[in-house]
């Protein structure tokens, strides 16, 4: 029996192979091959992940001029850069993932980076400023689609605590859990100058839509923490409105001692003192008030408030239907800092002009009669610089007024008075002059509504259309004003503002705003203001009962909202003080002014 001699290259040379590998003799070197793999693998790993690690630092990332001299120098100015806790995110802290995968995809990515700094697309500060919105945009939807991974790095939702935050963050928060907000979408410019505002509303709308796949649960520790804040808030509010009780009582009675000192020396004059302001019969020290703070609102009109690009809130104005109070209303100090100063929204500050006013308001009804009262301090004159004399209204030194919504205003409920103010009203940036022949539906010759003088007040109802963000040129609804039928048909619904004003040495107006602001005297109201050492008093007097068609009454079980202005200082036009939507009710203790139940009085 014959034997098989092998192929070349068959099974018997790879037994051959094998057999050396497993004898004794080939131990060794394999060992070292073994082991030089190993640490190759682990020099090359080490040297790799040096490279990645090392191209993440801030000094790598600032070692170009471009990024040295623009971003660099932005970002050195943010709190990411310095702050109270020592803690810096630096540049690979926002635009590099942690995870492995995605960093990796990242530095790829960043190759095209290096071609372009070859090509010097950015080389100068020219250049750079014309990408600025591209370059942008490029990491907003790339957070966007990631539910801003790198933001949550170091901060999550379900993380945060509200009581550490502003009221309007808390609210702001919350909302996110359960519509699908996303970090980057109120964030930008947190480390750079944002080119948002060179985008479209549209762009933003879309840019910033809610995501449904980024809706979390709110975490028990949450609402914890806010109910304690609520709480807390409560309880701060109370104290100091106690407090705010004692200082005007003191007030008060600093004031009776000047009218008595006063009636000592010349009883004329403590007689002309003491009548100066209407009490209706009301005893008006024993009814607590109410602080209402009036800020400064520049030119922050109804089409701004609407407008995503102009006010980050406008998507829960309207997607959610948010009063301006929900966010607004514990900050509007700030607010109104912030807007006097010519930081924001207003064009053309005036030096000195206080920022907000605490206005003391009580209410009280017997029934028939709703009794207001209001009280705030007297201020040093600050002349407005841009008015001969510094005077917009050297006939009124200071001036009050009231608004009541009607039931069928648009957004009234949400916004109170501020349905009222447009873009294009007199003294606002698109003002518009009126040729009273063309403003069909306009009166020219109508108490306290020069057209002259352009448009005053209006509602958005009354004109055919809004421009809410100036696309064909000045926002607003201009003199589009729906024919006289359609007005007649609005005012019986009870689309109106009632307006309810009183100002030194005139008897109290009573009036409406639907197409224009109307002072013509609609309900039959009574006050008067004056000055009495450094405060003002106001006092307004007005029916329960409306007598005309459209006309608003005040009936128990129904809640209104109202706002408050003050122009002091011989303000005019939109440089007053205003507050906030409040509601008001005659029998509900929720009320936000609070209305004392009274007997009937002799009603002075």
């Amino acid at each position: 029996m014959s034997q098989s001699t092998p192929e070349p290259g068959g099974p018997g040379r790879i037994r051959r192979l094998w057999g050396w590998l497993m004898s004794p003799s080939a131990r060794w070197p394999l060992a070292a091959l073994v082991a030089a793999g190993f640490v190759g693998g682990v020099l090359f790993w080490g040297a790799f992940h040096t490279a990645v690690e090392a191209s993440s630092t801030l000094e790598f990332c600032t070692g170009c001029h471009v990024m040295r001299d623009f971003v660099y120098k932005e970002y050195a100015t943010t709190i990411h850069y310095q702050n109270r806790t020592g803690v810096k995110a630096a540049c690979a802290d926002c635009h590099v993932p942690k995870e492995w995968l995605p960093k990796m995809l990242r530095k790829v990515q960043a190759t095209n980076e290096l071609w372009h700094w070859m090509l010097g697309t950015i080389d100068t500060k020219e250049k750079f400023e014309a990408k600025r919105l591209e370059l942008a945009t490029h990491v907003w939807d790339r957070m966007k689609r990631t539910d801003s991974l790198e933001c949550r790095n170091c901060h999550t939702l379900q993380s945060m605590n509200p009581e550490f935050q502003k009221p309007r963050a808390r609210k702001v928060h919350l909302d996110a859990f359960t519509s699908g907000q996303t970090c980057i979408d109120c964030h930008k410019g947190i480390a750079h100058h944002s080119p948002r505002d060179q985008l479209t509303a549209a762009q933003i709308e879309a840019l910033e839509k809610p995501d449904p796949a980024f809706v979390r649960p709110i975490p028990a520790t949450f609402m914890e923490g806010l109910a304690r804040v609520t709480a807390r808030e409560a309880e701060e509010a109370k104290a100091r409105e106690e407090e705010t009780r004692a200082a005007e009582q003191a007030l008060r009675a600093r004031i009776q001692a000047e009218i008595l000192r006063a009636g000592a020396a010349d009883p004329g004059k403590a007689s002309a003192a003491a009548g100066a302001i209407d009490t209706f019969g009301v005893d008006w020290a024993a009814i607590p008030p109410k602080t209402v703070t009036l800020f400064y609102p520049g030119v922050s009109s109804f089409e701004w408030v609407q407008v995503t690009k102009d006010h980050s809130g406008a998507r829960g104005f309207l997607r959610a239907g948010e009063r301006c109070a929900e966010c607004h209303g514990k900050e509007v100090k700030e607010i109104g800092a912030k807007i006097v100063s010519g930081a924001k929204n207003e064009p053309t500050p005036i030096p000195g002009k206080r920022p907000w006013i605490d206005v003391a308001v009580q209410a009280a009804q017997d029934g028939k009669t709703l009794f207001l009262r209001f009280e705030w301090s007297d201020t040093p004159h600050t002349p407005a610089p841009f008015v001969d004399g510094g005077k917009m209204d050297p006939q009124n030194p200071s001036k009050l007024s009231m608004m009541i919504a009607g039931k069928s205003v648009d957004r009234g409920e949400q916004a109170g008075c501020w349905v009222t103010c447009h873009h294009d009203a007199r003294s606002m940036p698109d003002a518009r002059k009126v040729d009273a022949k063309a403003a069909n539906g306009l009166m020219p010759n109508a108490t306290d509504a020069a057209l002259t003088d352009g448009l005053t007040k209006y509602l958005a109802q009354s004109r055919t259309a809004v421009d809410l963000q100036g696309k064909d040129g000045a926002r607003g609804g201009g003199i589009a004003v729906k024919p006289a039928d359609e007005l007649a048909a609005l005012r019986a619904a009870g689309t109106r503002m009632e307006l309810l004003r009183v100002r030194p040495g005139h008897p109290a107006e009573s009036g409406s705003v639907l197409a224009q602001r109307l002072m013509d005297g609609g309900l039959p109201i009574s006050g008067s203001i004056d000055r009495i050492g450094d405060r003002w008093i106001a006092t307004i007097r007005r029916p329960l009962a409306a007598e005309r068609p459209g006309d608003i009454s005040l009936v128990p079980g129904e809640v209104y909202t109202v706002g408050f202005a003050v122009h002091d200082d011989f303000a005019d036009a939109r440089f007053h003080h205003v507050s906030l939507d409040l509601r008001l009710a005659l029998d509900d203790p929720a009320s936000e002014i609070p209305v004392a139940k009274i007997a009937a009085t002799a009603q002075k």
